[in-house]
């Protein structure tokens, strides 16, 4: 073969590899093609007994979210509000958990599920992180490739939860170019800050992620911030120059105050609280409630410490204190952590006065458990200073008081202090916080609710209609 004829075989094959890539590329996103199916799943979907609606939407919206979608409120409550206004969504993430009764019976959204890595790719082992780390990334890069070009059908819009960014925003911005969608980056917190965590701020692959994050978001159509703090940072720190529109986290409708009598029922019918049902409705003991993912951002060795002091001083020097059951829900990585802790404390007599349970709740559940406490408490400390957390609004939603730690900027855009809720930086503070607020004759706590009832009454649809509704253009305020 003469090698002229060696170079027309390269150049055959190189066209037709072309070709072929060219056929098989996403499908692109036209306004004639939004009709009432637009997002159907290609494949099959996880809905079931879902029916069309008649007339075509107002818009289409793919919401992304690279974990689990029931821990996922805030994308949740973005889904819910697209449809509500006469969008078509495809709620796109992993299906480990309960989803939002809302999204499940509204034809309007369709979730379709991404498959989750394998189990050996999964770790908190900082070594071995640093091996399957990059391994899980082509697995997700390839799960978000087929999912968002060919499982689902063009979408005038995709919104994405930022963190994580890798490999979320690259693979989104791929995408979006090929299927001329617009991208709409939703802020929850920096996700390089929260890898700095695991690896040390100075680590190399920190600041490798934060050159991507903030080089991929840069080309967004559009981004949405948890707080003005937030904004400030991406425009003036990371020179991103598309609108960015701060949309404060507002509970949903699920979360509301409930009355004595409810409060009475709850308490006896919830297998956590039964046994303590009469101490709590008679004032003789407290419930204090903490929500938490159970990761590095989150110190709960503090609230244990503090714990530890009030039982102390509750039986010495203040014997008029109330006793306290302490719930806390979630799950996460470092939970068997601080169980041993609790063990620990218990078994050194240093908890006589607290009682400390775990939960795994069902929604509806979560909302009466907030209902029915006397004070929250917020341990998140935020790890780029300006995110918050969505904890502290649905207990506003719920009426209940909040302490939190108040060391980071965004603080007081959620909390006005001595008004709805109370700051602490140390175990110190929080212990004098607890004693303060549950001795006496509980006017101080009272004054806190009705300042979180006060806050309560501003509420997601509000906030999110008149921003992100006329974003997507199915909102005229």
């Amino acid at each position: 073969m003469t090698s002229l004829e060696v170079l027309l075989a390269v150049a055959v094959l190189g066209s037709s590899l072309f070709t072929a890539f060219l056929l098989t590329l996403p499908s692109r996103y036209t306004s004639e093609a939004v009709t009432d199916a637009a997002l159907g799943s290609r494949g099959s979907s996880s809905r079931t007994g879902t029916s069309t609606t008649k007339r075509s939407p107002k818009t289409t919206v793919q919401v992304l979210v690279l974990g689990d979608i029931g821990r996922s409120p805030r994308m949740q409550y973005h889904a819910c509000s697209i449809a509500k206004n006469g969008g078509q969504v495809a709620l796109i993430g992993y299906k480990d958990s309960d989803i939002h009764p809302d999204i499940l019976s509204t034809p309007l959204i369709s979730i379709i599920p991404l498959p989750s890595p394998p189990k050996i790719l999964r770790t908190n082992n900082k070594l071995l992180f640093l091996l399957c780390g990059p391994l899980k990334v082509v697995w997700q890069i390839w799960c978000l490739w087929i999912v968002l070009g060919y499982r689902t059908k063009p979408a005038k819009w995709l919104l994405v939860q930022n963190p994580p960014s890798i490999p979320t925003l690259a693979v989104s911005q791929i995408i979006c170019f090929f299927r001329q969608t617009k991208l709409v980056v939703d802020w929850h917190n920096l996700g390089f800050s929260i890898l700095a965590l695991k690896l040390g701020s100075s680590h190399p692959l920190v600041r490798i992620s934060e050159w991507y994050e903030t080089y991929f978001a840069r080309s967004a159509t559009a981004n949405i911030s948890v707080s003005n703090a937030m904004a400030r940072v991406l425009n003036e720190d990371y020179h991103i120059t598309s609108p960015i529109i701060p949309l404060h986290d507002r509970p949903s409708i699920g979360f509301q105050p409930i009355s004595p009598s409810e409060r009475s029922l709850f308490l006896s019918r919830l297998p956590d609280t039964v046994s303590y049902t009469d101490a709590l409705l008679s004032g003789k003991m407290k419930l204090l409630v903490s929500s938490t993912s159970w990761t590095a951002d989150e110190d709960f060795s503090l609230l244990l410490d503090a714990l530890a002091a009030y039982s102390e001083m509750a039986t010495t020097t203040h014997p008029h204190l109330p006793e306290i059951l302490v719930i806390i829900t979630g799950k996460g990585p470092q939970k068997d952590h601080y169980l041993a802790r609790i063990a620990e404390l218990d078994n050194e007599d240093k908890l006589e006065m607290v009682t400390i349970l775990t939960a795994w709740l069902k929604a509806e559940d979560y909302a009466s458990l907030l209902g029915a406490a006397d004070l929250g408490v917020s341990l998140h400390t935020s790890s780029s200073g300006v995110d918050l957390p969505m904890k502290v609004v649905d207990m506003f939603g719920a009426g209940l008081p909040v302490v939190g730690w108040d060391k980071f900027e965004a603080w007081p855009e959620l909390v006005q202090e001595g008004v709805n809720g109370m700051g602490f930086g140390s175990k110190e503070q929080l212990r004098n916080l607890l004693v303060e607020l549950f001795e006496g004759d509980g006017e101080r706590l009272r004054r806190l609710r009705a300042g979180a009832l006060r806050e309560g009454n501003h509420r997601w649809d509000a906030e999110w209609e008149p921003k992100a509704g006329k974003l997507f253009g199915v909102c005229n305020k």
